[in-house]
């Protein structure tokens, strides 16, 4: 009987290792697919929207899956994750145009706001507090992997076969966990909660997601319509007070707000999203100035963030023994203030700034964020009720996606407010030759004068982003410096 029920474990960590590779590399094996997908989909006007349309229903849909797997149970959700996250990357490889490519993302996004936050708490449901944080790590190493590869994989299926089957590959990885989860995951009865669904906290909180998104990543874009800003402002004004009066009178509500009567809870996951937007940072502008800058190849230039999985992985694994000894506010002060450190030089730094620090940055950023978010979803799993251990790893699982959303169209607005203001000063410079410069900078012929100003400008950009890079770590420090708990959580 031990032996069936260790077999049962070990298959449902291998379904659980592989739905997490297959929806994290998602992500990268897009974007290194991209330029050809949309050189053959002549999609470059709405390429943006290849990303932004998967995030927006991963995130409607996160918050919705995690209620429904309190209510009915894990298997049914993370059954049906799987099966539409399959069904939309099956699309996605048939799509013949980008708006077909763009609907077909939103149904694989429908997919993996299910998948990615019912792992976490199928972990949580399987195994104690103590073993939990090994497991946590062993399925980080599945993110790690795909972080890794994910480029790799994705420029030798986009060489050697075509760029549908970026796509494809996603199907008999489907395949294999449904019939791991199938077989291994058995879950006890629930009882049946007749309590009537929050359709009215599904449909306000989806207005504001949606208003939210699609607000921050009008923030990103160089040319801002301030007029649909400020109208895409007042919708999502509406729909926030309408969620907030709606959850506050329902039965059954789809976000519990009293979760967030905790102090510890809401620190637990402020503190995860606010890292998560850090993380944006580093990812998008590192190999961006390394390629203006430096002039490396776009190839050279990725390689500057490959540390930050690595380490992260690595580090995961010490989260168990920490959580034994300190309280997560001694864990997290310290991690985010070292952080902090290595990333003052940034706003500091001139054309010779040494290569090496930004791979040692990255290190030291993966190394913070192994430890401190794995802590974070640990936290946020054990002082909540056991009935509401699946909202509580999908609000933690949408406060990340959030943050990375957010803070991507924050950056995006300082960088491009920066090189503007620059800009203003040298009228034989334009937006368009400084954009040339960043994307092909080791190609674009400049005079030395002209090449100087735009390192200036540049760095200039680079500075004020991390200048928030720093704001941001601050309000992390200040929010976790006031954490009244005292305890050590077991």
């Amino acid at each position: 009987m031990k032996e069936n029920k260790k077999s049962n474990l070990l298959m449902i960590m291998i379904a659980i290792f592989i739905a997490t590779f297959m929806t994290s590399v998602e992500t990268t094996i897009v974007t290194t697919a991209l330029p050809t997908i949309i050189s053959k989909l002549n999609g470059l006007s709405m390429q943006s929207w290849v990303f932004a349309m998967y995030l927006l229903t991963t995130a409607v849909s996160t918050p919705i899956y995690g209620k429904l797997s309190d209510r009915v149970g894990r298997k049914p959700i993370f059954v049906t994750g799987v099966i539409v996250f399959s069904l939309g990357s099956f699309l996605c490889g048939i799509a013949d145009n980008i708006y077909y490519l763009i609907l077909f993302r939103a149904i694989q996004g429908i997919g993996a706001g299910a998948i990615m936050p019912i792992t976490f708490t199928i972990i949580a449901d399987l195994f104690s507090y103590e073993k939990r944080s090994s497991m946590l790590a062993l399925n980080n190493t599945a993110w790690g992997i795909s972080a890794l590869m994910g480029p790799l994989i994705g420029g030798f299926i986009v060489d050697k076969l075509n760029w549908h089957w970026i796509f494809f590959i996603n199907v008999p990885l489907g395949i294999i966990v449904l019939i791991l989860v199938l077989l291994g995951l058995q879950e006890n009865q629930r009882t049946v909660n007749k309590k009537p669904i929050d359709v009215k906290g599904i449909i306000s909180l989806s207005g504001t997601l949606v208003a939210l998104l699609i607000l921050f990543q009008m923030l990103g874009n160089q040319r801002l319509n301030l007029t649909l800003v400020g109208i895409i402002t007042v919708i999502l004004g509406f729909f926030a007070i309408g969620f907030f009066r709606v959850e506050k009178q329902a039965i059954d509500s789809i976000i519990p707000l009293k979760l967030f009567d905790k102090q510890l809870f809401t620190i637990e996951i402020l503190t995860a999203s606010l890292l998560s937007g850090m993380q944006i940072a580093f990812q998008i502008y590192f190999p961006i100035w390394l390629q203006a800058i430096y002039k490396v190849p776009a190839s050279v230039a990725g390689l500057a963030v490959t540390p930050s999985p690595v380490m992260w992985l690595m580090a995961s694994f010490f989260v168990g023994s920490l959580v034994k000894r300190f309280t997560p506010k001694r864990i997290t002060l310290p991690i985010v203030f070292i952080q902090m450190l290595f990333y003052i030089p940034l706003i500091f730094a001139k054309v010779g700034f040494p290569m090496f620090m930004f791979y040692l940055i990255a290190g030291v950023t993966g190394t913070g964020l192994g430890i401190v978010i794995t802590m974070n979803i640990l936290i946020a799993q054990q002082i909540v009720a056991e009935k509401e251990i699946g909202t509580a790893s999908s609000m933690l699982t949408l406060g990340r996606t959030l943050g990375q959303t957010v803070m991507t169209g924050i950056f995006g607005l300082i960088f491009n407010l920066s090189i503007n203001h620059s800009l203003s000063g040298h009228t034989d410079i334009s937006f368009k030759l400084v954009n040339q410069f960043i994307s092909s900078g080791q190609n674009l012929l400049l005079s030395s004068n002209i090449d100087h100003v735009m390192d200036k400008i540049i760095l200039e950009g680079m500075h004020s982003v991390f200048i928030a890079t720093i704001i941001l770590f601050i309000i992390i420090l200040i929010i976790n410096f006031n954490d009244k708990n005292k305890q050590i959580i077991k």
